[in-house]
């Protein structure tokens, strides 16, 4: 069971305390949501924050392109230092081949789907996959609220693969994670809801805390 909190919702004039106070409260994984103002209608940041983020935690960088064309940044991404590379299997027409050139790149490769598209779209690469992230809002903007039938989405997505790794991004909260549990999830990406509280060390603690308790 992975916690995974996204820096979208951090302070970015305060980034690498925001990051060393989640690392602190037991945080796992750093979760990167890579924006592009094309595939998503907000802008987020590039490679060189990433590069910057990798210098101030040891803890696993987790990317994830929300970006028109992926293919074209994978290698600056890995470049940067992570260790995950998601992409969305709407953005590419060759997800077969990216999902092995960011292997190629020595990295694990995610794919990701929005909450209207079906997990069919993915279940002939589910084997190139060592992660599927479930958008459980639709993605370009923090803060917004869990999207219920993503769930079922997860339940059949963990009945087809077992021992997949599922992440799931979106409305995350104290109050939906157990919920997200129960239906299969075992990475748990969380903005707001641990950036957006007053003392964020504590609040990724509780976070930690309830999934792991």
């Amino acid at each position: 069971m992975i916690i995974a909190p996204s820096v979208l919702n951090a302070n970015f004039l305060n980034l690498e305390a925001d990051i060393k106070a989640t690392e602190k409260g037991g945080a796992d994984w750093i979760h990167l949501d890579i924006m592009d103002g094309n595939f998503v209608p907000n802008i987020s940041f590039g490679p060189g924050i990433a590069a910057q983020i990798r210098k101030c935690t040891k803890l696993p960088l987790d990317c994830h392109l929300m970006i028109e064309h992926p293919e074209q940044h994978i290698a600056e991404f890995a470049k940067a230092g992570v260790q995950y590379i998601t992409v969305h299997a709407e953005a590419t027409k060759h997800l077969d081949r990216l999902l092995n050139q960011i292997r190629e790149l020595g990295c694990k490769a995610g794919v990701s789907i929005n909450p209207a598209t079906p997990l069919e779209d993915i279940a002939e690469v589910l084997d190139l996959a060592d992660l599927v992230l479930i958008m459980s809002v639709n993605p370009g903007f923090g803060g917004q609220s869990l999207i219920p039938y993503c769930l079922e989405k997860v339940r059949r997505l963990r009945a087809m693969k077992p021992n997949l790794q599922i992440e799931i991004d979106g409305g995350v909260n104290l109050e939906t994670l157990p919920l997200a549990k129960q239906a299969g999830v075992n990475v748990f990406v969380v903005g707001s809801a641990i950036f957006g509280a007053k003392n964020v060390e504590e609040e990724t603690r509780r976070f930690c805390s309830l999934l792991k308790g």
